[in-house]
């Protein structure tokens, strides 16, 4: 008898924890930390610590969270005016892929690719890790050049050739065309309602719950499980259901902070996901090593031969050609979802999701150091390619662009009103310049008739910050005071500011002199302190802030504030 379920989830956590420690000491993405420490306490080749089918209904949340946040993250506004070149790589990538693994799978994988292993096989192989990807170029600083926005656009079609196979898997078995046309149709009425529903239904209820910032998290969670369940009903994968949940409320003003405050609960589950995951994976013979490295080749090779050409095509350059292919070279975490649905439902035995683990393993291992050198890479192929002819895109085309809000203010009260109007007294061609984050769902048709973005997120939560993108900002204001804010201050957005972006001017509100001589101390550009000026004295120290130093300005606010002794602190 196996211990219980929560010293099974204790166990996992910890192993996990400790593993994910020793990937990111690697620069290796932490998901493979998961796996080998489920490969480690699990009974097939571990310790025998934990007991698989105790947190299996569990990590199966994870699953759940993982694909309703990547249905989140598909933007369908985005996607249609990505434009030709990402729509012919998307679309011929995969297809490509898949139709090149059908070809070779019987020799690369010879004995699991008989039935549907092939298909499973080719699949796997044709889907990139969203997760491993953006995280490195992030680090980088590439999601904004030229090739991390093919990559991205690329990834978001894999996705939804991910989804498409998912409405399809459960009819594999009995690939009767009728069948598969009605399993088709299915999935379509349920992408319909959801779309629907989120259109004449969703708007105005998450409108309402959009003042309560849990509610609105929780009103999110019950929409996923509730198309969940539909889709379970009507007999769709229960994966697919999560995914057309976060597809419907992708264009919702609120999915920012949505992704940002569950992301955190995904991550937790979805842990307990892959060391479960890892814990049943048999221990890999010579045979399953060779068949993954030779997957592994398939893949790196295959995206070279199919994105690489299309975009060459679309004259996307040499460098927005090659880099992407380099990118992508890797196999994703869906890739596993997909291959333990399809073990799940008997098309595929085990020894083929054994494959994809190890095959997933050793790219994301190559893949990482890939994207840490993909220049290196374009630099020793671009000779041979200018030789035959292809140049590079021009230079502007590959500069990184900037989301354009140089200006970003945290939180939008009666101060930051007054402000923003000063400033667009001043300057009226600043509005396109500007984003404001805030809670408040009534702001936002005022802001956006004045041409200032308005992002629904909570400026005390770090990951609503970080999906806002505060770190390309050049300039970042707070004029809520302490009072106002709940579960930050003024000196911790200060300090998650700098510590994002160093180089952002922060201007923060301080209502007591200790709190004013405390940020200006902690590096605050400027320290407004409504007592002792007005939004008009701000206004110019916020356009000086873009266009430059405001050192004159902080001086002359520092010399009044030190040493200032009042009746009232």
């Amino acid at each position: 008898m196996h211990g219980h379920l929560l010293t099974d989830i204790a166990v996992a956590v910890v192993a996990a924890t400790l593993l994910a420690l020793v990937a990111r000491a690697l620069r290796q993405p932490l998901l493979l930390g998961y796996i080998v420490a489920g490969i480690i306490v699990g009974p097939a080749q571990g310790f025998g610590w934990i007991a698989p089918e105790n947190i299996e209904p569990i990590s199966e949340l994870g699953l759940i969270l993982l694909l309703f946040m990547v249905g989140l993250e598909i933007d369908l506004k985005k996607l249609r005016d990505s434009g030709l070149a990402v729509a012919a790589a998307g679309i011929g990538q995969f297809t490509l892929s898949v139709a090149l693994g059908l070809a070779v799978m019987p020799v690369l994988a010879p004995g699991l690719a008989d039935g549907y292993g092939a298909l499973y096989l080719s699949v796997a192989c044709a889907i990139a890790s969203t997760m491993i990807v953006v995280k490195l170029l992030a680090d980088k600083s590439e999601l904004d050049g030229l090739p991390g926005r093919l990559t991205l656009g690329i990834l978001v079609f894999q996705d939804i050739w991910a989804i498409l196979f998912l409405a399809l898997q459960s009819e594999l078995g009995s690939p009767d065309v009728g069948a598969l046309a009605w399993q088709l149709a299915k999935g379509v009425a349920v992408v319909l309602f959801a779309l629907g529903a989120t259109r004449f239904a969703l708007r105005p209820l998450f409108r309402q719950m959009s003042t309560r910032p849990e509610l609105l998290v929780l009103g999110a969670l019950a929409w996923c499980f509730a198309v969940v369940l539909l889709s379970s009903a009507v007999g769709i994968s229960k994966e697919m259901g999560a995914l057309v949940a976060g597809v419907a409320l992708s264009t919702f003003p609120y999915s920012l902070d949505v992704t940002a405050k569950v992301v955190s609960l995904r991550d937790f589950f979805i842990t307990l996901f892959f060391v479960a995951l890892g814990s049943q994976i048999p221990r890999p013979d010579l045979a399953t090593v060779l068949t993954a490295g030779a997957l592994a080749l398939f893949v790196v090779v295959s995206r070279l031969a199919t994105i690489t050409p299309i975009l060459l095509w679309q004259k996307m350059g040499i460098r927005g050609s090659v880099v992407p292919a380099v990118n992508l070279s890797q196999i994703s975490e869906f890739s596993l979802v997909i291959c333990t649905i399809g073990v799940g439902l008997g098309q595929i035995g085990p020894p083929v999701l054994a494959v994809v683990v190890w095959t997933l393993v050793i790219t994301s291992v190559l893949s990482t150091y890939g994207i840490m050198h993909n220049h290196r890479v374009y630099l020793a192929v671009a000779p041979t390619l200018r030789r035959l002819g292809l140049t590079d895109a021009r230079v502007d085309e590959d500069a990184p662009k900037r989301h354009g809000r140089e200006i970003m203010f945290l939180g939008f009260h009666r101060q930051a009103s007054s402000l923003l109007h000063e400033i667009l007294l001043r300057q009226p061609g600043l509005a396109e310049r500007i984003a404001v984050i805030d809670l408040n769902p009534e702001t936002r048709e005022g802001l956006e008739a004045r041409g200032v973005a308005s992002i629904y997120g909570d400026v005390s939560h770090l990951d609503s910050l970080q999906h806002a993108q505060v770190d390309q900002a050049e300039v970042v204001i707070s004029t809520v005071p302490d009072a106002m804010l709940r579960g930050t201050d003024n000196h911790r957005i200060l300090r998650t500011v700098r510590a994002m972006q160093p180089k952002a001017r922060v201007i923060v509100t301080a209502d007591t002199w200790a709190l004013a001589r405390r940020c200006d101390r902690d590096g605050a550009a400027f320290v407004f302190v409504p007592r002792l000026m007005g939004v008009e004295q701000l206004a110019e120290v916020v356009l000086q802030a873009l266009d430059g130093d405001v050192a004159l300005h902080r001086r002359a606010v520092r010399a009044r504030i030190t040493g200032r002794r009042e009746v009232l602190p």
